[in-house]
C-alpha cells in the first residue's frame, strides 16, 4: 500500500469534503477507511495499491467534480 497526499485547490464548504471523498473511496484499490480530506488545509489523504490504481486516475476524478488538483505525493 502507498499513501498518497492530494493538495487541492481551496475548499470552500464542507460538502466539498463528501464529494472528494465519495470519488476517491469508489476506486477499486483504495483502502476505504484511509481516506480522509481535511478542510482546514485542502489535502485528501489516503492509502492506495499501486498495482490497481494510479495517483493519476485519482486526480482525473477529483479534477472532474470540479476541484483543482494543485500536487499530489505518494510514498
Amino acid at each position: 500500500m502507498k499513501k498518497a497526499t492530494v493538495q487541492l485547490e481551496t475548499l470552500t464548504c464542507p460538502s466539498c469534503i463528501l464529494k472528494i471523498e465519495n470519488a476517491v473511496k469508489s476506486f477499486d484499490g483504495v483502502q476505504k477507511d484511509s481516506v480522509k480530506v481535511l478542510f482546514n488545509s485542502s489535502k485528501a489523504k489516503f492509502d492506495f495499491d499501486d498495482e490497481k490504481l494510479s495517483i493519476q486516475d485519482v486526480e482525473k476524478a477529483i479534477s472532474a467534480l470540479g476541484y483543482e488538483v494543485k500536487k499530489s505525493q505518494v510514498k
